[in-house]
Parts: C-alpha cells; structure tokens; sequence
C-alpha cells in the first residue's frame, strides 16, 4: 500500500481464519478482492459495525444485504471502468470475427477461412451508462460502428448524444447487432435479460455481459444459444464459478472468460491510489467519495 495516513491502526486480513483483531473494533473495512459474498462479509456478520466500507469492486451487491445500519458503503468506481471496458471489446471482436473457432482450428491443425462478422458498421446498445459503459463507449469509437445505443435507469443527454430510459429498451432492442450489458446487478436489474429481452433482440445478434451473472437468465440465454439465434459472449455467468458439466460451458456460439473484467495490472495501483485518499478523507473528517449507500 505505501504510505498510509497516520493515526489509525492498519490490520490486514485476507479472508482467512482468524481475523487479526476482533471485528467490532474496526472503523474502516476493506472486504478481500476477489472473495466470495460469504467471506466478503464474514467480519460484518461476526460484530463489526464499521463507520465506512471501501469495496475493491465496481459492483456492491456481495456487500449490501450485510451492511450495518449506518454504515457508508463506497465503491471502487475509477478502478475498473478502463479494464472492464477493454475486456467488453476484446469479447465483442473475438465473437463476431470468430476467434474461439480458430483457437480451436489450430489445436485440430485445421484452416476455417471464410466471411466473418465484422464490427464496424453495426449498432451497438450499451445497457447500463454509466462509468463503465460510457469507457466502452470510447472504445468503440475507432471501430466505426453505425451507431451507439445507450440506456440508463433515466433519460438523458450527454455530449456524444441521449442516453435513453431503462423503459425505452423493449424498442432499441430490435435495432442493435451487439448488446453490451454493464448494468449494476439490483433487484431491478435481477434477470433484466430475461426470455422477453433476449426475443426482441434480432437474429443474429450478439450478447454481452460484463455486469454481473444474475442480470442474464441462464436458462431463457441457453434456449437461444441453443437455437442458433443468437450468440453470446459472457466475463459473468451465474452460476459462477460455472461447475463442470453445465450446458453453457458447450452451448453453440458461447465464449466465456472467468470473470477477469477487472482483474489486470491496471487494478492495483488504481485500487491503491483509491485506498490512500479515501483513508486521507476519513483520518482527515472529509467527504468520501464514490458513496453509494448510507
């Protein structure tokens, strides 16, 4: 971590057993990156009521159904959105230009030449705009796409042009050859691609996820893949990790990667820089930032 403010004590702890001090003395908690929801929140269900939790993620929803009461809960927005986005474009051209097929050809010593998918003039929907789907935005610009699509929860404009309301999406869902889940997994967001979303998508269409497993649903997504309607390319899946012998594992027209959205060389000093001036703010009586609860 470097240099940290003076003042607190500093106990690190992995999510192993034991916990290096009891939980209840803890002010400032930092749940272990990459550690499931149970041991995110193990210290949080064993006493301690923090005054702030400082997630290493994007996403809270491990954390939240445990929070204390009065708790401030802050994300890690600014850590991810540049790894996240990078992995969304990798994803969507391995899958159109059929990069799976090819990793496989060379293993059976075969040649698939032929016509492939291209990026450039398609449309695109990023649904959920915000930090994270706004970076993807800006690395789909040199692709040449015919358009980009964008849905928030609310309608509004910004500078590249309007991001559309979460109940505009029954509509733009036809128009777009690529859909780009980034959304926040909330109980609104909770199989948002569901069997109704996943038919208003075009044939031959391409999906996403680089949000979270739950906002796809699994069985409604295998239907699909199954058919050969559509195509999907997925860094979340639920359930995750995916078990041996899950039928998406072999679905037609599925690539997956292990949830590594975030999880570069970009993460850690992002995710250092982050930790040092929020506990500069706490030591210090000063706001936090990127608050999302309490």
């Amino acid at each position: 971590m470097g240099e940290l403010p003076p003042g607190p004590l500093y106990l690190r702890w992995d999510g192993d057993e034991p916990f290096p001090a009891d939980p209840a003395g803890a002010d400032f908690y930092v749940p272990p990156y990459m550690k499931a929801a149970e041991v995110a929140t193990r210290p949080l269900r064993h006493g301690a009521r923090p005054r702030v939790v400082q997630t290493l993620t994007a996403g809270v929803d491990h954390v939240l159904p445990a929070l204390p009461a009065g708790t401030v809960l802050c994300n890690a927005r600014g850590v991810h959105e540049t790894s996240t986005a990078e992995l969304a474009l990798t994803l969507t051209l391995a899958a159109l230009r059929g990069i799976p097929r090819f990793v496989r050809g060379q293993d059976a010593e075969r040649w698939y030449a032929g016509v492939y998918p291209a990026l450039a003039d398609r449309t695109v929907l990023i649904v959920g705009y915000g930090a994270i789907g706004a970076a993807v935005e800006d690395r789909l610009a040199p692709f040449e796409c015919a358009r980009v699509l964008r849905v928030a929860r609310a309608a509004r404009t910004t500078g590249r042009g309007p991001v559309h309301a979460l109940s505009e999406l029954p509509a733009l869902l036809p128009r777009a050859d690529v859909v780009i889940l980034t959304v926040p997994l909330t109980e609104d967001t909770r199989h948002l691609a569901d069997a109704a979303f996943l038919a208003r998508m075009k044939d031959g269409a391409l999906l996403v996820n680089v949000a979270r497993g739950p906002v796809v649903e699994t069985k409604a997504l295998l239907a699909e893949l199954e058919s050969g309607r559509l195509t999907a390319a997925l860094d979340v899946t639920d359930p995750e990790p995916l078990p041996p012998g899950h039928p998406l594992w072999h679905a037609p027209g599925a690539l997956i990667s292990p949830h590594v959205g975030g999880s570069t060389s970009a993460f850690w000093p992002r995710a250092r820089r982050l930790l040092r001036g929020q506990l500069e703010r706490f030591v210090q009586g000063r706001p936090l930032e990127n608050v999302v609860a309490g």
